[in-house]
Formats: C-alpha cells, sequence, structure tokens
C-alpha cells in the first residue's frame, strides 16, 4: 500500500515539478504565454490517450506488468527534461509523462483498492494532492537555491523512479492474468450499470475542481508576478501549492464524512474560494493586500477540490467489482484531465489574443463556478428522483441523504 501510493505521489510531483521553471524556460527560449499553457495542456492530452487506451490493461495482464513499464517511460521522460534545450524538447517529455501517468493512474488506484478498500480510497484521494505539492515545492526549493536549476529535480525523480520500479517487482499480483488484454486497449465508454448514476453525479463537479488546478498551475505564476511585482520561482509555484496542501488537508479531515457532507462542502468552498480569488485580481492594488486575498482564495478553493476530488471517488468506485476498477477509475481520470488541460490552453491563447491576464482569469474564474452549480443542479435532481422511486439500493439512500442534507 505505501510502495503504490508513494508511486501516485511520484508521478503527480513530476507533474507538477515543471510549474516553477516555466518562467525559467520562457526566460531562456523566449516563447508566449501561449505556449506555457500548450506545454501545459500537452500533457493533459498525453494522459488522456494513455488513459483511454491503457486505462483498463492492468485488469487483464496484473498491475505489476503495467507499472513497470509506466515506470520505465516516466524515467525516460526525466531524461528528456533533463536533456532538454528546445521547446519540442520540454514538449516530448511532458508527452511521455502523459502516457505513462494515464497508464499507471488506473492501475495504482485499483492495486491500492485490492488490498484494502478503505485505505485504498482514501489514498487515492490524498496522494495526488501531496504529490502535486511536493513536487511544486521541491521544483521551486532546488530552482531558487541549488545549482543546475533545469535539471536537479528530474535528476532525483529520475533516481525515485528506478528504485519504484525495483521494489514493483518484488510486490505480489494481486488480480489473475485473465483474456481480452488487447481488446481491452480499445477506448470505450463502457460502464457498469452499477456506476452510471453515481458517475453523472461525480463527472460535473470533478470536471470543475480539476479546471480549478488547471486555473493555478497554468496562470498561477503569471498572477503572482502581478500581483506582487516579483519574478521568484518560489511564488510562482505558491499558488498551486496552496492549493493542493489545502486540498490534502480537506481529504484528511472530511475522510470520515459521507458524501451527503462532502459534496455540498465541496461546491460551497469552491464557489466561495474563487470568488475570492477573482475579487483580488480584478479589485486589488497589486501589492500585499490582493496577493493575501488571492491566496486566502486558493485556500479555501483547495478545501472545494480535495473534498470534491474525494467526494467523486467514493461515490463512484464502492459500486464496481474490483475486475471493473481499472477502468472505472481510468474514466474517472479523463473526465479530470479533460477539466485539467481543455481550459487551461484555451485560457493560454485569450491571454495573448483576448483580453489579457486578468480578464482571461476573471472569465476562467467564473466558468469553474458555474461548472459547481451545474454539479449541485445535478446532485440535487439527482436526490429528487431518487425520493420518488423509493428504492433503497446503496447509491439511491445516499442520494436521498445528499437531497435531506
Amino acid at each position: 500500500m505505501a510502495l503504490l501510493a508513494s508511486i501516485l505521489v511520484s508521478f503527480l510531483g513530476s507533474s507538477s515539478a515543471p510549474t516553477p521553471l516555466y518562467a525559467v524556460y520562457q526566460q531562456h527560449w523566449g516563447f508566449s504565454p501561449i505556449t506555457t499553457t500548450v506545454v501545459f495542456g500537452v500533457y493533459a492530452v498525453a494522459v488522456l490517450s494513455s488513459l483511454l487506451i491503457f486505462g483498463r490493461l492492468s485488469d487483464q495482464v496484473g498491475r505489476r506488468p503495467v507499472l513497470v513499464t509506466a515506470l520505465i517511460v516516466q524515467a525516460l521522460a526525466m531524461v528528456a527534461f533533463i536533456t532538454a534545450d528546445s521547446v519540442g524538447a520540454l514538449l516530448a517529455g511532458r508527452v511521455l509523462q502523459g502516457l505513462s501517468a494515464g497508464a499507471a493512474v488506473g492501475a495504482i488506484g485499483a492495486g491500492m483498492l485490492d488490498i484494502d478498500a478503505r485505505k485504498g480510497g482514501f489514498l487515492n484521494s490524498f496522494a495526488p494532492m501531496m504529490g502535486t505539492a511536493s513536487g511544486v515545492l521541491a521544483s521551486g526549493l532546488i530552482v531558487q537555491y541549488l545549482p543546475a536549476p533545469t535539471r536537479l529535480v528530474y535528476a532525483v525523480l529520475l533516481g525515485v523512479f528506478v528504485l519504484q520500479a525495483l521494489a514493483v517487482l518484488a510486490l505480489k499480483e494481486t488480480v489473475s492474468r485473465g483474456p481480452g488484454a488487447l481488446a481491452s486497449m480499445v477506448p470505450e465508454f463502457k460502464l457498469p450499470r452499477s456506476a452510471r448514476t453515481p458517475i453523472a453525479v461525480a463527472a460535473p463537479l470533478m470536471f470543475a475542481v480539476w479546471s480549478l488546478s488547471g486555473l493555478y498551475g497554468a496562470l498561477g505564476p503569471a498572477i503572482t508576478r502581478t500581483l506582487l511585482h516579483s519574478t521568484s520561482v518560489l511564488w510562482g509555484g505558491l499558488p498551486l501549492l496552496v492549493l493542493a496542501l489545502s486540498a490534502g488537508l480537506a481529504v484528511v479531515l472530511l475522510r470520515r464524512a459521507t458524501t451527503r457532507v462532502m459534496l455540498p462542502i465541496s461546491i460551497s468552498t469552491l464557489i466561495a474560494g474563487v470568488l475570492i480569488t477573482l475579487l483580488s485580481i480584478a479589485w486589488g492594488d497589486g501589492g500585499a493586500s490582493s496577493a493575501i486575498g488571492f491566496f486566502v482564495g486558493a485556500a479555501i478553493s483547495g478545501v472545494g477540490f480535495g473534498s470534491g476530488f474525494q467526494g467523486g471517488i467514493r461515490l463512484v468506485v464502492p459500486r464496481v467489482e474490483s475486475r471493473e476498477r481499472a477502468g472505472v477509475l481510468s474514466l474517472l481520470y479523463v473526465v479530470c484531465y479533460v477539466g485539467l488541460g481543455l481550459p487551461a490552453v484555451i485560457a493560454g491563447v485569450l491571454v495573448v489574443y483576448g483580453g489579457g491576464l486578468t480578464r482571461t482569469s476573471e472569465e476562467y474564474g467564473a466558468a469553474v463556478i458555474v461548472l459547481a452549480l451545474a454539479a449541485l443542479t445535478v446532485l440535487v435532481l439527482s436526490g429528487r428522483r431518487a425520493e420518488r422511486r423509493q428504492e433503497t439500493s446503496p447509491f439511491q439512500e445516499n442520494a436521498v441523504q445528499v437531497s435531506e442534507g
């Protein structure tokens, strides 16, 4: 369990590690904000492609082969970053990262659930937050205070992935191999019947919270530079760090809460945090007060991020069989990474060709609020339908409780 959780942490850490470095790359290679968001978004596209092709593979061939292969590809991505001397090389590294992460996240999550359903559900929500936070923090500190800023962080991660690959070889397999490996690689959106209604409720909220992560990851460094008039890479990575740490804390504090409690908390804090963030950007004076408001908004939004992601997983995963877990988890991550990548790329285009950074941030935040309200609408409607039908399946009982709450 600890090994699988550490792999999830390191994968998400490596995905967020370039965030503080974008300003350094931009200074060295002279590219525009559009390029920054494309580099950010291409990772999400690669993850999506990999999820659709390899997301269910570990249900057929076992968890270990998929994880070892993914760790090897992740190590190759680190080599690409270490030797990168252009935007093209940076994009290649991000593509390799995304392909390996997409293949691994479903297998890791399903493997932890195979071992212990309760602890596995918690770690599936907690580890990504800690990975995102640790990647930003470690990268920012290395870039700011240690030599070889564009290489050292990747060298450290390379060593971590090699050690983890060796450790996975010693793991006991948790599922038996079965036929249909090639067929499982044909992309499809077939869902177990038991998971369809829960996913309809969870998907809008998970899309919204990961869109918020895209806002802080893609535009956070530029917003911070504008508010604080500072080019420090530590300040540039701080918005995403605050968001991730707050999300991780929410996962821990709400781990025993029911979805009836968790989902309304997520939606309300998400909306409140984004509103505070937008007011700080729009009405701030570019000094300490606007920066403080911006980070307070990030912290409150992080509560919505963590509780929404955890609530979505807990709403869906318990309704599927063990051989369906990796596929269903992969589909949830498809929703998450569409929310992470697509709005971020659109935002990059709008920063350059639309209304600039401030207006784009406001429009992005408003879109997140609309998504959160849509999630609330779906949640309420599903509860009312369950009440009318008066059925007693586990999910429908929970939906009634959500409506009553």
